[in-house]
């Protein structure tokens, strides 16, 4: 698939990062259709797109013709059948044997052309791919989260990746007005295994008592970080910054510095997620 060929882009999952690429997606003026089973979430992702668009319109960086083109082009369904397209990127939730089911499953009714991008925070690119048919066409799209104003996208590419392929997604990032950044398969890739001893050691000072979060954030942030670890993780998301860290632990083969917390798996077992589910190291309600 090259780049000027590019019409229909796919985006399985509508939360959070889902919902946010559709919507640059469809901004950037592909035909984009976001995928999900559950459709209290892509009814969600739909509201949540309004308003995004709303908010760009009152800050003077949409118009409402921009706002009505967007919703022209994004079409939502429950249906995998109407997943025909050109490129299919994934954002579901972080494990492997459910990214390799997905693209296994649109690849059956999708071109050998058709680009499946992954854009996993942490698992190998060259794990998702195994398996999948013409693997040289599976790439990672690693956006950040919010995925409509974060500029930042990692390109991976995995054993098999052809170069063609993951020069194909780096345009298709500047086209969607992001950095793109080159990156070869490694677990957690660039940004994600340097800042993962952001949390994880932040966590750790917590467990040993040495001081409270609200200490802890305000010490980084007088640092110059704009976010210190646990408001930073209350926004990302509790439960997928603990699935990351995880998988980067298992991936380095259990190497104890990557260790993921008690304190945080006990946060995600009582569904204190973050600003999503109004509590998490902070309480939003």
């Amino acid at each position: 698939m090259k780049f000027e060929d590019i019409k229909t882009i796919g985006i399985v999952g509508a939360g959070t990062m889902g919902q946010g690429i559709a919507q640059i997606c469809a901004q950037a003026g592909y035909k984009t259709i976001l995928f999900d089973i559950n459709a209290t979430v892509l009814d969600k992702a739909q509201k949540t797109t309004a308003t995004n668009l709303d908010k760009g319109i009152e800050r003077g960086k949409l118009t409402i013709a921009d706002k009505e083109a967007t919703l022209a082009n994004l079409n939502f369904t429950g249906n995998t059948l109407d997943m025909h397209c050109d490129v299919i990127i994934e954002a579901v939730v972080e494990r492997l044997e459910v990214k390799q089911s997905i693209f296994k499953e649109l690849a059956d009714i999708n071109s050998d052309q058709t680009i499946l991008a992954s854009n996993t925070s942490s698992i190998p690119i060259t794990r998702i791919a195994a398996g999948v048919p013409n693997p040289e066409r599976v790439v990672g799209m690693h956006f950040f989260n919010p995925a409509h104003i974060m500029k930042l996208v990692e390109v991976i590419s995995g054993a098999a990746t052809s170069p063609e392929i993951a020069l194909t997604i780096k345009k298709l990032a500047l086209k969607l007005e992001k950095t793109p950044v080159m990156a070869q398969d490694s677990p957690g890739f660039i940004v994600n295994r340097v800042a993962r001893h952001f949390y994880v050691e932040g966590l750790k000072l917590l467990e040993e008592g040495v001081a409270d979060v609200e200490t802890i954030d305000k010490l980084m942030q007088a640092s110059g970080f704009k976010m210190g670890p646990f408001e930073l993780m209350d926004l990302i998301g509790v439960d997928t910054n603990f699935s990351v860290t995880t998988s980067m632990f298992e991936a380095f083969h259990y190497d104890p510095k990557f260790r993921p917390s008690r304190i945080q798996q006990q946060k995600v077992d009582a569904g204190h997620h973050g600003r999503k589910s109004g509590k998490g190291f902070y309480d939003y309600k």
